[in-house]
C-alpha cells in the first residue's frame, strides 16, 4: 500500500519488477513486523552482496534470532501462565483482589513485549543472515519517560507507519493546537482497528490518543512556563517512568479483555474497589503476617492461584526490562558486554539457543501473531 501511495505521488525510485516481488515476498516480517517501507528495502536489493553467503553475516543474524527466541519461548511464556488465569477469571465475572488484578495485567504486559520483541528480533535475524537488515521495531519501550517516548520505542515501524500514512496526510500539528489533538486522536483510534475488529481495540485505541493529548499538552505548557524539557532529576524520571508504565498497563488490559464486561472487571480489581487479599496460604505458614489484617488486607483463597511464584516471576522480570540492556545494546551499543565474534560469545549464545530450543517443549503460541 506504501508503495502504491508513494508512486502516486511520484515518490518511488525503484520499478525493478523483480525486486518487487522480492520485496513483498520476503518471509521473515510478512506475518507479524517489523512493518517494512520501499525505501529501506528496495536499494539493498540492488547490491550483489546480498546473494552471497557472507559468514559475519551469518554469525550476527543467528545470534539476534536466538535472542529473539529466548525472549519468546522463555521469558514471555514463562509470565504468560500468570496473565490467563486472571483474564480468564475476569471473563467469568469472578471478582479480582487488587494483587491479583495488578499481577495479572503486569503478566500479560511482559507477556505482549518479550512475545512481540522477540519474533521482532527473530525476524531481524533471519533477514540479517541473508545479509538484508530490517529497521529496528523495539527500543526498551518499557523505559520511556512518557507516552510520545514510549510511541517512539514500541513497534517503531507500525508508529512510523501511521505518523507518515495517518497523522501527516491529516493535517499532524500544521493546522493548529486543536487540530493536532483531533488528528493524534483519530490516528490512534484507526490505531487500535488496524490491530482488531473491536470495541476493546478502539478503546485501547483512544486511550492512547488520550494519553498523547495529555502529553502535548503538559509539554506546552512547561514551555509556556520556560521550562527546561531536557532537564530532570534521576528521581523526576524515575517517577514519569512509572507513571508512563502504569498508563501502558492499564491500556493494555482492554487490549487483551475480550469484552468490555472482563476488562472492567480486572480494573475494578487494579482500583482497589474489590479489596486488598492475599492467598490464604501465607497466612497460614507465617502467622506473623496478620499484622497486615489491620491495614485493610485479608486472606483468603485466589480464584486465579495467585501465589508467591507470580510475584517473584514477575517482579525478576520487570527488572530485566529496566535494568538489562536490549538486543541492539548487546549488538551494536557501547557497554561492557557487547557482542563480538568470540569464543566465549560462541559459548554463551549456544547456551542460550539450548534453553531456547528445549524450552519449546511448552506449550506456546505467538500471541501478537493474531493482531
Amino acid at each position: 500500500m506504501t508503495y502504491l501511495v508513494d508512486a502516486y505521488k511520484g515518490e518511488t525510485r525503484e520499478y525493478n519488477f523483480l525486486h518487487y516481488c522480492l520485496f513483498v515476498t520476503f518471509f521473515p516480517q510478512l506475518i507479524a513486523g517489523p512493518i517494512v517501507h520501499h525505501r529501506e528495502m528496495l536499494p539493498q536489493f540492488a547490491k550483489s552482496t546480498i546473494y552471497k553467503l557472507n559468514y559475519d553475516h551469518l554469525a550476527v543474524g543467528l545470534t539476534i534470532f536466538f535472542l529473539g527466541l529466548f525472549k519468546k519461548v522463555f521469558l514471555a511464556d514463562g509470565v504468560a501462565v500468570y496473565a490467563t488465569p486472571v483474564f480468564d477469571a475476569a471473563e467469568q465475572g469472578l471478582t479480582l483482589s487488587f494483587f491479583e488484578a495488578w499481577a495479572g495485567a503486569l503478566a500479560y504486559s511482559l507477556q505482549l513485549y518479550f512475545d512481540f520483541s522477540g519474533y521482532s528480533d527473530m525476524a531481524i535475524g533471519i533477514a540479517r543472515m541473508f545479509g538484508v537488515r530490517l529497521p529496528l521495531n523495539f527500543n526498551s519501550p518499557y523505559k520511556a519517560i512518557n507516552i510520545i517516548d514510549f510511541w517512539r520505542c514500541w513497534h517503531m515501524t507500525l508508529s512510523r507507519f501511521l505518523r507518515d500514512y495517518v497523522y501527516i496526510p491529516l493535517g499532524g500539528n500544521r493546522k493548529g493546537k486543536w487540530r493536532r489533538y483531533v488528528n493524534l486522536m483519530i490516528t490512534m483510534l484507526l490505531g487500535g482497528l488496524w490491530h482488531g475488529a473491536g470495541w476493546t481495540f478502539v478503546a485501547w485505541g483512544a486511550l492512547h490518543g488520550f494519553y498523547l493529548m495529555i502529553n502535548h499538552g503538559w509539554r506546552t505548557l512547561r514551555r509556556a512556563l520556560g521550562h527546561d524539557l531536557s532537564c530532570s532529576s534521576w528521581w523526576g524520571r524515575g517517577l514519569s517512568l512509572l507513571i508512563t508504565f502504569m498508563a501502558v498497563v492499564v491500556a493494555w488490559v482492554f487490549f487483551r479483555a475480550e469484552s468490555f464486561g472482563g476488562a472492567m472487571m480486572v480494573l475494578e480489581g487494579m482500583s482497589g474497589v474489590n479489596g486488598f487479599s492475599l492467598p490464604l496460604a501465607w497466612l497460614q505458614k507465617a502467622g506473623s503476617l496478620a499484622v497486615l489484617e489491620n491495614l485493610g488486607i485479608g486472606f483468603e483463597i485466589m480464584v486465579t492461584g495467585f501465589n508467591k511464584f507470580w510475584v517473584i516471576n514477575i517482579f525478576f522480570t520487570l527488572l530485566i526490562v529496566w535494568f538489562m540492556p536490549n538486543t541492539q545494546q548487546f549488538m551494536y551499543g557501547k557497554i561492557r558486554w557487547q557482542w563480538q565474534a568470540s569464543p566465549a560469545w560462541a559459548v554463551s549464545m549456544a547456551l542460550v539457543a539450548t534453553v531456547a530450543v528445549l524450552s519449546l517443549t511448552r506449550v506456546s503460541e505467538f500471541l501478537y501473531f493474531q493482531f
